[in-house]
Order: C-alpha cells, then sequence, then structure tokens
C-alpha cells in the first residue's frame, strides 16, 4: 500500500454510440475507434471490434483500450459498461481490469489491453439494442506516483473564446454574403495554406471564398481554433455530405488531422448504399486508410 498522499489520480468517463445494425456488416478485424480522450496526462481511445478482433471470436464484440502517447509504465484501471434499453446502466456484463502499463518509448506498435470476447453478438442485441445502436460507457482512472499530474491541455478552449469574440481579429472571410472574423496568425499557424496564401496587411480586409459553403467553413475555423469537432449533436448538419465538404475543406487547406477526423466520421457512416461514393471521395483527397476500409468492405459484401 501506498501513502495516498504520494498518489496522483486523473480520470476520464466517456460515452461511445456505435451503428450496431450498420457496423455487423464489416469483417471479422476491423475496428471502429472512439474520440481521443485525455486521462492523467495521457491520450487514449477505445478500440470495438463489431465481430470480433480474431476468427475465434467473431460470435463476440472485442473492445480495447488503447494507449497513444508514448510515456513510462503507468498504472491503469478501466472499466466498461452498456447503456440498456431504458437508457439507464446496466451492469450485468461490467468488466474491470486493473493493470501496470509497460509503455515502451521507442515501441512502434500500439499498446492495447481488454477483451477479445467482451459480450456474444446474439445477447448484446437482445439486451441492449435500441434504435440499432448500442451505447457504451468507460471510465479509465491513471494512478501514477512518479510524476507531477499534468491537467489536459485548454489552450483549444482558450482559442476558442478568442474567436468567440470580434476583438482583436485582423481578417474577415466572406462565404456566400456570410462574413467570418479570424486572426492572421492563428490561421499561418495551423495551416500552411493559409501562411503562403497573402493576406493584407489592411486594418480589417476581405477575403471572398468560392469554393466552401458556409455552414462547412464555419466549423472549419472552429476546428482551426480548437482542434476539435462539435459534438454530432451540436453539429447543425452531420450527414455524409457535410462531413465530405469537411474533407474537400480540410485537404484543401492542408488540415492533415481534421482530414483523418473526417475520414473516420465517413468510415462509421460507410453502407451498402454509401461506400461506392465514399471510396471514390477517399480517392480524390487521398484518404489511403479510408479507401483501404473501403475496398475490403466491398469484397465482404
Amino acid at each position: 500500500n501506498r501513502p495516498a498522499e504520494n498518489i496522483s489520480v486523473g480520470s476520464c468517463v466517456f460515452q461511445f454510440k456505435v451503428d450496431y445494425e450498420r457496423s455487423k456488416q464489416i469483417p471479422v478485424g476491423m475496428a471502429f475507434y472512439s474520440d481521443i480522450v485525455s486521462a492523467g496526462g495521457h491520450l487514449w481511445r477505445v478500440k470495438f471490434f463489431p465481430r470480433g478482433e480474431l476468427e475465434a471470436d467473431q460470435e463476440y464484440v472485442s473492445i480495447f483500450l488503447e494507449h497513444m502517447s508514448k510515456s513510462r509504465s503507468v498504472e491503469v484501471m478501466f472499466e466498461v459498461f452498456m447503456m440498456g434499453r431504458d437508457s439507464k446502466p446496466c451492469m450485468a456484463h461490467r468488466r474491470r481490469f486493473v493493470q501496470t502499463l509497460e509503455i515502451m518509448e521507442d515501441k512502434d506498435s500500439s499498446d492495447c489491453w481488454g477483451w477479445g470476447q467482451f459480450i456474444q453478438g446474439t445477447i448484446l442485441e437482445k439486451g441492449y439494442l435500441t434504435e440499432g445502436h448500442v451505447t457504451f460507457v468507460f471510465s479509465i482512472m491513471i494512478i501514477d506516483d512518479n510524476c507531477v499530474l499534468v491537467p489536459p491541455s485548454d489552450i483549444g478552449t482558450h482559442l476558442g473564446r478568442l474567436l468567440d469574440h470580434a476583438d482583436g481579429t485582423d481578417v474577415s472571410f466572406i462565404v456566400d454574403h456570410e462574413t467570418f472574423h479570424a486572426h492572421r496568425a492563428v490561421l499561418a499557424a495551423r495551416s500552411p495554406v493559409f501562411r503562403a496564401e497573402p493576406m493584407s496587411e489592411a486594418t480589417m480586409p476581405s477575403i471572398t471564398l468560392h469554393d466552401i459553403t458556409p455552414a462547412t467553413f464555419k466549423v472549419m475555423l472552429r476546428f482551426i481554433y480548437t482542434d476539435e469537432l462539435p459534438l454530432e449533436d451540436e453539429l447543425e448538419d452531420s450527414s455524409t455530405e457535410m462531413f465530405q465538404n469537411l474533407l474537400a475543406g480540410a485537404d484543401r487547406y492542408s488540415l492533415d488531422r481534421l482530414k483523418i477526423v473526417c475520414a473516420q466520421k465517413l468510415w462509421d457512416k460507410v453502407s451498402v448504399d454509401t461506400v461506392a461514393t465514399i471510396l471514390a471521395w477517399a480517392e480524390i483527397y487521398n484518404c489511403q486508410e479510408l479507401k483501404n476500409r473501403c475496398i475490403d468492405f466491398f469484397v465482404v459484401e
């Protein structure tokens, strides 16, 4: 037992909602990924295999916690439970592990821990499927007595507030008669395209854009400042076409991380009806992983 005053604890709790009916169409060994979250100064995400990670697991769903940072070993407690059809937590299939993760600085492969046979697909469908979706709740707690706990970065929050106020803005964009105010320095720091394109030193120059819609530019500008997309329920439009437009904008302005985020959002929307279109977009905007997944989907279908 270690003295309590020597233990630093960081934690997070988050939900992961999966379109399970559609996800059953993908092959064994193909995963859906949660958003990346921060806990205890470390970055994590969940890998969800709706048809199992391995052939031996194909009657089950597989769930793994993946460590996304490079750092020394830490002790982690990872817990998973599911939301029932009454939208309340159900502990019948709760799983938990407490483990010291030995993380190597020069390790190229990902660090994952979890369950290849978390729950049988038939049981999941019978007890937890709601309107084609299933919702998991994850909690991650980090116990590390070897370092000073570093809180998650809040620079995105601060820059987002900067975007919300016109004070200090020195450039504006006109997109289909809508005006968006911004800061040249932020744009130049985040996008090599904005850095290379001339922006007048006038007090408030206006630049007219023709290759993007106002709704798409608004979301892209928010991402430039905060490095995050709004939550699905905060987006005015979360359609496949919206993320395709956002992918085009990310490609046009060399926002590589936004391209990856959009590719994942489009993969989440892949179906028999949409896979051909999404494959074409992956080809146009050079999203190789999305392209490979769509091709694999075609092969299975």
